[in-house]
This record gives structure tokens, C-alpha cells and sequence, in this order.
């Protein structure tokens, strides 16, 4: 792995409780970019709550709607302690400055509390910088950054993954017969499970690959489905985005006119907290289709 790989690593580089991963850019203990005593803030809060309530026409209160987190905001107050000579503080400063800069692309802001590092994907929104006679004269300094990170959920670092083959008659019995019976065990059942180690539902990224005629995923813990009406031929790769609503042939035509009545819309079908049992089915494929599952555990 390159230290580029591990700079775009969600907290690839912290190693200790209290430190901060922000593109490349490692704060907190152990380095020049102190966290102060406030912390970090928004972190561990429950973000703001869109409500699709409707109030009652003809009575108190109202009929209870969906709700959905708002994006999640991340302040952290941060100190700048360059050491001695001129060079090195503003070698500091240049390195936070081109870390902290405005783009419009999210990237991984990942922080580590009592063990457990997770991460979100983020942009920065705030930098400030008081240039005051500290700065100046030391390059010494407390800055304020902040974070907003469109999707709240905080995510595990690690992405796990659940392959499924569709099911598959086992060896069955032997002969001359040999009591007790052995029937054999199944080449494949099918069936699996999905853990999600977070609190909150984490949206899968579902990977169907041919050869096999109209591939069906089902979640029995939420009752959801994905079936599409579509033969793949050998090594062709149905990818269903359950984030964004996108299912894509080879990860370029889009296939979502395919699903068919039962199923799901893409974006319901997520992981709850816990097990999840998943089963792959076709009435068409061989031993060498597949639906496989990526996804992190979440928390809000």
C-alpha cells in the first residue's frame, strides 16, 4: 500500500484514541494539531430530524410520518503548535491550510473515541484562523474547522462482504448404504447472513454476475426484495446501488426498467442492525452465478 493509498484510507493513519483523519492530514495526540480541550463536536449527536408528520384534520396531535437525519455537522477546535524557528511553522501552516481548503467532492473524516474508529463522508464548510499576535510571532495558533457530511451515518472501517451461490444438490447417498444414513451436505444453499454491527440501517451494494436468467435477492429480516427480468450471460455483472436507486449492466447501462412488480425500490432495501437473512434464487443459472453484498456497519 502507498502513502497515497493510505492517506485516502478512511483512519488508516490513527493509531491512538482522540485523533482526527482528515485527507491525509492526521490531528490530535501525537502531533503538531492538538484537539482542545472542547473536543469534537456533532460527532456522536443525533442529527437533526425531517418529519413527515400530519397533523390530525378533526384531532390532537397528528399522524406520525417518516423521519430522516439531516446532514451531520462536525466542529473541532484545533491548535497549531509548529516547533521552533519560522520554517516550521509555516511548513504547519501550509500543510493545514492545503488540507482545510473548500472542494466539492466528500472525502473520509475519520475519528477514534475509546477504541472504535468510524468515519464519514464529508467537505469542509468552515476554516477559521485568528491571526493574532501568537500567530504571528510563534505561529502558534487555534483554529476552528468545519465538517458537513450529507449522508449522517457514521461507518466501520471495515467493508464486509457476503458472496452467495445459488443453491446446489449435494453429493446425496452412497452406496453399498451404511447406517447411520449420510445423506451428504448441500454444494450450496443459497442462503446466508448479513450482519450489520452498527445501530442504525446500512445500505448494501449488490453485485448479481451471470450466468443466470432473472436473479432474485430477498431479505427475510425486512421482508425486502430485488428481482430483475433479465438473462446475464456468463460474467456479466448486474450492480444495484442501493444508496443512489441505480442498477447498471457492466457498470454502464442502466437496468432498473427490469425490476419486476415484486421488487423493492433499490433504496428501501437496506441492512438492519443485527442479522439480516439473505437468500439468492433464479429459476434459471448454474454453480457459477453469484450475488454478492458489500456494505459498512453504521451508527447515527
Amino acid at each position: 500500500m502507498t502513502i497515497t493509498d493510505l492517506a485516502s484510507s478512511p483512519g488508516s493513519l490513527i493509531d491512538r484514541d482522540g485523533q482526527i483523519q482528515w485527507a491525509g492530514l492526521l490531528l490530535g495526540p501525537g502531533t503538531p494539531y492538538e484537539i482542545d480541550r472542547q473536543g469534537v463536536t456533532g460527532w456522536a449527536d443525533l442529527p437533526g430530524l425531517d418529519s413527515a408528520d400530519a397533523a390530525r384534520p378533526t384531532g390532537h396531535g397528528a399522524w406520525p410520518g417518516a423521519r430522516w437525519a439531516q446532514p451531520r455537522t462536525v466542529t473541532a477546535g484545533v491548535w497549531l503548535l509548529p516547533g521552533a524557528g519560522p520554517a516550521a511553522a509555516g511548513e504547519l501552516l501550509d500543510a493545514f491550510v492545503r488540507a482545510t481548503h473548500a472542494e466539492d467532492a466528500e472525502q473520509w473524516l475519520a475519528v477514534r473515541m475509546h477504541g472504535r474508529t468510524t468515519a464519514v463522508r464529508a467537505r469542509i464548510t468552515q476554516r477559521a484562523l485568528p491571526t493574532d499576535r501568537g500567530f504571528v510571532t510563534g505561529g502558534a495558533a487555534r483554529a476552528t474547522v468545519q465538517w458537513t457530511a450529507t449522508d449522517p451515518h457514521r461507518y466501520a472501517l471495515r467493508e464486509e462482504l457476503l458472496s452467495l451461490s445459488l443453491p446446489q444438490y449435494g453429493s446425496g447417498l452412497r452406496y453399498p448404504l451404511d447406517y447411520p444414513l449420510d445423506y451428504g451436505a448441500p454444494a450450496a444453499t443459497g442462503s446466508g447472513v448479513a450482519v450489520n454491527g452498527g445501530s442504525a440501517a446500512t445500505s448494501p451494494r449488490v453485485v448479481f454476475t451471470g450466468p443466470v436468467t432473472r436473479p432474485r435477492l430477498v431479505n427475510h429480516t425486512t421482508g425486502r426484495a430485488l428481482e430483475y427480468n433479465l438473462a446475464l450471460a456468463a460474467g456479466d455483472r448486474l450492480v444495484v446501488d442501493t444508496v443512489e436507486g441505480t442498477v447498471l449492466l457492466d457498470d454502464r447501462a442502466s437496468r432498473l426498467y427490469t425490476a419486476l412488480p415484486g421488487s423493492s425500490p433499490e433504496q428501501s432495501f437496506v441492512l438492519l442492525p443485527g442479522e439480516n437473512r439473505i437468500d439468492f434464487r433464479a429459476p434459471e443459472g448454474t454453480s457459477a452465478a453469484s450475488a454478492q453484498l458489500s456494505w459498512r456497519s453504521a451508527h447515527l
